[in-house]
């Protein structure tokens, strides 16, 4: 009997991957089907179906459950089922027009022109996209990657149940990292655990979340260090390079016997408390107890407080999810303290002060963000000792400059007219 919890609005997890003679009957029935095209969100929607991340789900959602999802965080075909994001796929009208209710059609990523899957259309229907933003990510301005990624959907949506054939170049560009939950359950299952808190991350492994995982350890059994491998906004570190540098960090400087390095193929929809909660259902299909909750998480700009993520798991209803949120306040690294410490424990309040080569000039409080890391590289900056391990540091370093490489080869051939057009 499993001591993990279980996943979420069901006993056991439902993958929709096929494998063996039923995938290979599949891709051939596919070959005779329209194929709807999916933009890179479907396309990681689609295959956290098939992993069973998206458990209980079996496929795009309809009209009713989109409605409920926005309005009410519930989805009416699961009697009511928590569920905070609507996860839907969209069809221009010509296409959908042509395909009628009952028929089979073949799922094709437009990114890497490869089958996905197939669904059998129930449903086609129109949404109030303006709706669904303001509800999902509280705003309408399309500045906001998550809301222009929502007006960007076709006219239509299609609803019905999915089977998914591939996922895509996840297991082979991410060996290592790349999890099904069915795989990270048996090896925290293996290890004896009962507890475990997720951490949730988009960006190299800074002191602060280094912290984090340090203060969840002793409260859960281990951590799950939960990277995702799905696509970013532009400026955002790529994964690969994110991978490596976790990698270093951890390697280092935990414990071996109370981590585990997960990845997971979802695309980031910057949606703040709302993509918390959602992070908070799949992390429980994971085997997660716990989601390691700080500051700003899965926000983007000045869309949202920097707690507002912790907040809302104060208002949905108490048996929403059997997962509980690990709330951690604001860290830093304290010049008073010698540590990082946060608001909860450090009672110096003056802020630091760093001049242009990394090095200490005075004050207390150094804040640490991946938002801040970012520009010092970007900028060429020094990043002081106390902002990030040196081994990370170094990591990034190579990055930046051969990404300044290439901006230079860009340019220079603009100058000598030999860029293709």
């Amino acid at each position: 009997m499993s001591k993990l919890v279980p996943p979420h609005g069901s006993a056991q997890l439902k993958p929709l991957l096929l494998e063996g003679q039923a995938r290979e009957q599949e891709i051939k029935k596919a070959a005779t089907l329209k194929r709807v095209p999916m933009t890179s969100r479907e396309t990681g929607d689609l295959i956290m179906m098939g992993i069973g991340a998206f458990t209980p789900l079996d496929g795009f959602m309809g009209r009713d459950d989109w409605q409920g999802c926005c309005d009410s965080y519930s989805l009416p075909s699961r009697k009511n089922l928590f569920w905070p994001i609507p996860i839907t796929l969209s069809a221009d009208s010509t296409l959908a027009t042509s395909i009628t209710l009952g028929e089979e059609v073949a799922l094709w990523d437009l990114e890497t022109d490869a089958l996905m899957g197939t669904m059998k259309v129930q449903e086609k229907y129109r949404i109030d996209k303006a709706h669904e933003c303001q509800a999902v990510f509280r705003t309408t301005d399309t500045a906001h990657p998550g809301v222009q990624k929502v007006m960007e959907q076709e006219e239509f949506n299609l609803a019905g149940p999915v089977k998914v054939v591939s996922e895509s170049f996840f297991p082979e560009m991410f060996q290592g990292i790349y999890q099904r939950p069915a795989e990270a359950r048996k090896e925290f299952e293996t290890r004896g655990w009962s507890t475990v808190a997720a951490l949730q991350l988009r960006n190299p492994m800074h002191n602060s979340h280094a912290y984090l995982a340090w203060v969840a350890i002793e409260v859960c059994d281990g951590v799950y260090i939960h990277q995702l491998v799905g696509k970013l906004k532009p400026g955002d570190i790529p994964a690969e390079t994110r991978v490596k540098a976790i990698d270093a960090l951890v390697n280092k400087y935990f414990r071996k016997e109370r981590i585990v390095q997960g990845g997971y193929p979802m695309e980031m929809r910057y949606g703040g408390p709302r993509e918390a909660l959602l992070h908070a259902v799949f992390r429980q299909n994971y085997g997660c107890s716990h989601l390691i909750v700080g500051r700003d998480h899965a926000g983007v700009g000045d869309y949202y407080g920097p707690f507002d993520a912790q907040k809302i798991f104060g208002e949905i209803p108490q048996d929403a999810l059997v997962l509980r949120p690990l709330n951690m306040d604001w860290t830093f690294y304290c010049y008073e303290c010698g540590t990082m410490a946060s608001m909860k424990t450090c009672p110096h309040e003056s802020k630091a002060v760093i001049d242009e080569n990394g090095q200490y000039k005075g004050g207390a409080r150094l804040l640490l963000s991946g938002t801040m890391l970012r520009k010092l590289m970007s900028e060429g900056k020094a990043v002081p000792a106390e902002f990030s391990k040196p081994e990370v540091v170094a990591i990034l370093k190579e990055y930046y400059d051969n990404l300044d490489q290439k901006v230079e080869v860009k340019l220079h051939g603009a100058a000598t007219g030999n860029v293709k057009k």
